[in-house]
């Protein structure tokens, strides 16, 4: 069986605007593992959402793929979701293969449907299912994903939920038609930090039980560290590193990674002052020559404003793009508070 049942080879994404073209995507390439959890981290703008639309076919009308493909493995066929008409993707992969959880709960939900009519809308469409087996199947979907009197719930409008209980509903939806692959957007974002916990133990829970492959899409390294295998570190368009997760928050080798995980809260720091990344992503109506991060970075070299670096191999599963790791450049330290913290953990 194929170790992977996504890969993205190559992808490259164009938005044609009134101002110009901006290159939000920048040749990337992503493996999901059967059963594994990958986080995509980064920045707002970083490419993590575009990336995911691009694999669901709901990129706006103004995009344009310039390269790559976007490969889905089913049952020993490997079909190219880049070659699939919208239509097809609709019909044959949304929902009952790829489904995708949105970061705000009301926004994904019909305000003049009741709840039980939005989970069972996507098995009439996708299943021959009859009505009475469809109301039973989503009776147990909310409570697989924890509501309470679940039966009076499907006769409930979305404005009369909580914002919890609302995410633990799209969830429900997601579920509905038994995909093999949950992509959450900012899935905890809209909720606050009690539920958010909840919500997180509650994927991690279905996907265990239904054997499901998870995609993460993030900026907050705590949602990262409680739930992720494999991590993405994603920056103007690309992928800068790549790693398993105790790889990332143990090993970090980019600076833009070593300068996210210096900026979350620790309790026993030393600083007085939060950490912040000095500077802005680039404007990438204008696409940066060279090494994107280059003038946000205090260890840049000539040659980054020169060159795109390539990806460095650090071991089988650990890849970075940063000329630090080139055997000719000069040898440079984690920054000491990060040291320090990685050896409190």
């Amino acid at each position: 069986m194929e170790k992977n049942i996504l890969s993205i080879e190559n992808l490259d994404v164009t938005f044609r605007t009134n101002s110009g073209n901006i290159h939000a995507i920048r040749g990337i390439d992503l493996n999901l593992p059967r059963g594994k959890t990958v986080a995509i981290v980064g920045e707002s703008g970083s490419g993590k959402s575009v990336t995911m639309k691009a694999v669901t076919g709901l990129l706006d009308d103004n995009s344009v793929i310039n390269s790559g493909k976007i490969f889905y493995f089913q049952g020993g066929k490997k079909i190219d979701l880049l070659t699939l008409t919208k239509k097809e993707l609709r019909k044959k992969i949304n929902g009952q293969q790829i489904s995708m959880v949105f970061q705000d709960p009301m926004t994904s939900l019909d305000p003049t449907m009741t709840i039980g009519a939005q989970i069972t809308e996507g098995m009439f469409l996708h299943k021959k299912i009859s009505k009475a087996d469809a109301e039973k199947k989503a009776v147990e979907l909310l409570k697989l994903v924890g509501i309470n009197d679940a039966e009076k719930r499907m006769k409930n409008f979305p404005h009369q939920l909580s914002g919890g209980m609302r995410q633990r509903v799209v969830i429900a939806i997601a579920l509905s038609c038994e995909p093999k692959v949950l992509i959450c957007d900012e899935p905890t974002t809209a909720l606050d930090v009690t539920i958010q916990a909840k919500i997180l133990d509650l994927i991690k829970n279905i996907q265990e039980k239904m054997g499901l492959s998870v995609i993460y899409i993030t900026h907050d390294l705590g949602v990262v560290a409680k739930v992720a295998d494999f991590v993405n570190v994603m920056y103007a368009g690309k992928i800068i590193e790549v790693g398993t997760a105790e790889e990332i928050f143990y090993d970090p080798r980019h600076p833009y990674t070593w300068g996210l995980l210096s900026a979350m809260p620790d309790l026993e720091t030393d600083d007085d002052r939060l950490y912040s990344i000095p500077g802005s992503p680039p404007n990438l109506l204008h696409e940066p020559v060279g090494d994107a991060f280059a003038t946000r970075n205090k260890f840049a070299m000539k040659i980054d404003k020169k060159i795109s670096p390539p990806m460095f191999r650090i071991s089988e599963t650990h890849f970075a793009a940063t000329w630090l790791l080139h055997p000719d450049a000069p040898k440079v330290e984690l920054p000491a508070e990060l040291k320090k913290r990685i050896e409190r953990r």
